[in-house]
């Protein structure tokens, strides 16, 4: 079995593409970036479906059978994605009623975080030789 190097491209750049844009502040480029993703999946479960064979089905014929279960599951994420998607539209819709514009906001949290950080150059001046360690004998390093 050969496997189709245009399909793989493309599974690499929807995916791509689509994890780039769910890492964006816009709840509309999200979704997008979710709708490419859900796509990207699904072409690469055309790609692990193998090559067409028979129907599958007991005795309809000598030929190998096709197996089932991607599509199946490429059925089952057609379904998630259609959910997600519906999700992400009601939330962004929301937030666009709510605030006038699809952006994410930062949290509190996320803020006070920030603001650590900010504040902790420990870790930028952390030298290894002004640290109070005792050695092997457990005497003073000094």
């Amino acid at each position: 079995m050969s496997v189709n190097v245009v399909l793989v491209v493309v599974v690499g750049v929807l995916v791509g593409c689509g994890v780039t844009l769910v890492l964006e502040r816009s709840l509309t480029r999200i979704l997008v970036g979710f709708v490419l993703i859900g796509n990207g999946v699904n072409v690469l479960f055309l790609i692990a479906s193998g090559a067409a064979g028979s129907p599958p089905l007991i005795g309809a014929s000598d030929d190998p059978m096709s197996d089932p279960l991607p599509q199946a599951m490429a059925l089952t994420a057609i379904v998630i994605t259609l959910g997600v998607t519906a999700f992400g539209l009601a939330l962004a819709y929301r937030s666009w009623q709510l605030f006038g514009h699809d952006d994410v906001q930062d949290d509190l949290e996320d803020d006070l975080v920030r603001r650590r950080a900010e504040l902790d150059d420990t870790s930028a001046t952390f030298d290894e030789a002004d640290t109070d360690v005792p050695d092997e004998e457990g005497s003073d390093p000094a």
